[in-house]
């Protein structure tokens, strides 16, 4: 959710829970600095209409009273809108604390921050961290885990994906020097071999295409409009970035792979030979895309076969070579 959009949201609630009378959409307006800037009473009552319901959709009960003048006022009253006890056994809680910490990224370690000091207040117990960096809850113990997110793509392809708001982003292809627009409907966003992909529908290709986030350029660009094609159930980036990377495939390609590099590709070779001081000799599975990710690691690989591998990396550094 953007963040106009969340503080505007926030300053409604406050009004109709600081209340102890029903407050108007006049009174509201006048109130939340948000609104002032609306021009026409038209645009403001769309806006607050759509408000109104992303707080009822977000569990708020908010109530609709007409007065003797009929004129409708709004309360959010406190009784109806207290959260239950909260109750988390030794396993539960150990699990919340490690997900609110695996975010590094700064925004979401401020919001999960919060999140775990209020809980705390409450009296729901949580782990604290020893000398050895090893994380205690009643009890249990775990590596603390973390989930880099270094790509400026991350965020707002991430808030595009949950709002289902189509994109425009400029992307660079692993053969290419120069990149190309792309207008994308975000569907999923998932890390893989410590790179983030996302998955969606290219609009220009009428195709479902995955994105490394590493590979777009500038700035992520919000669109207008709805989604025109439905998100599938289940979106298994994952999945579709491993079929191009080779994985599960049936057929192997040999390689030389120069000493102390290509540790990705070192850790899928079905067999490792040395030749010299300065390479080894790979042979590692062969499936759709490979190339593309061979290329990749530039000078420190040399394909000896199959011939159309070889050929394809060829191709594709003669592109490179060309830009």
């Amino acid at each position: 959710m953007a963040i106009a959009k969340a503080e505007r949201l926030m300053n409604l609630a406050l009004c109709l829970m600081n209340t102890r009378r029903p407050v108007s959409k006049r009174e509201l307006r006048a109130s939340i600095e948000a609104y002032h800037e609306i021009g026409s009473d038209e645009a403001f009552n769309r806006m607050f209409e759509r408000d109104k319901d992303d707080l009822r959709e977000l569990g708020m009960v908010i109530e609709t009273v007409e007065s003797l003048d009929g004129e409708i006022g709004y309360l959010a009253r406190r009784d109806r809108n207290r959260l239950p006890e909260i109750a988390l056994d030794a396993e539960e809680a150990a699990a919340l604390s490690l997900a609110a910490k695996v975010w590094q990224q700064a925004r979401f370690a401020e919001a999960a921050s919060g999140a775990l000091q209020k809980l705390r207040a409450a009296g729901v117990p949580f782990h604290d961290e020893g000398d050895d960096g090893v994380r205690e809850a009643a009890g249990h113990s775990a590596l603390e885990p973390r989930i880099p997110t270094p790509e400026p793509a991350f965020e707002p392809l991430m808030v595009a994906a949950r709002e289902r708001r189509p994109v425009s982003f400029d992307y660079r292809k692993a053969n290419a020097v120069r990149p190309e627009p792309r207008q994308v409907e975000p569907w999923a966003l998932e890390c893989w071999r410590g790179h983030w992909y996302l998955a969606g529908w290219d609009r220009d290709r009428s195709a479902v295409r995955v994105f490394r986030l590493s590979r777009i350029t500038g700035r992520v660009r919000s669109r207008g409009g709805a989604f025109t094609t439905e998100v599938p159930d289940h979106v298994d980036v994952r999945a579709a970035v491993a079929s191009w990377a080779g994985e599960g495939a049936t057929a192997t390609a040999r390689i030389r792979l120069r000493r102390d590099s290509g540790y990705p590709l070192r850790a899928r070779a079905v067999e490792t030979l040395p030749v010299d001081a300065d390479w080894d000799e790979l042979e590692i599975p062969y499936g759709h895309g490979l190339d593309a990710w061979l290329v990749e690691f530039g000078p420190d690989v040399v394909v000896l076969g199959p011939d159309e591998l070889r050929a394809d990396v060829v191709d594709r550094l003669r592109a490179v070579a060309k830009g």
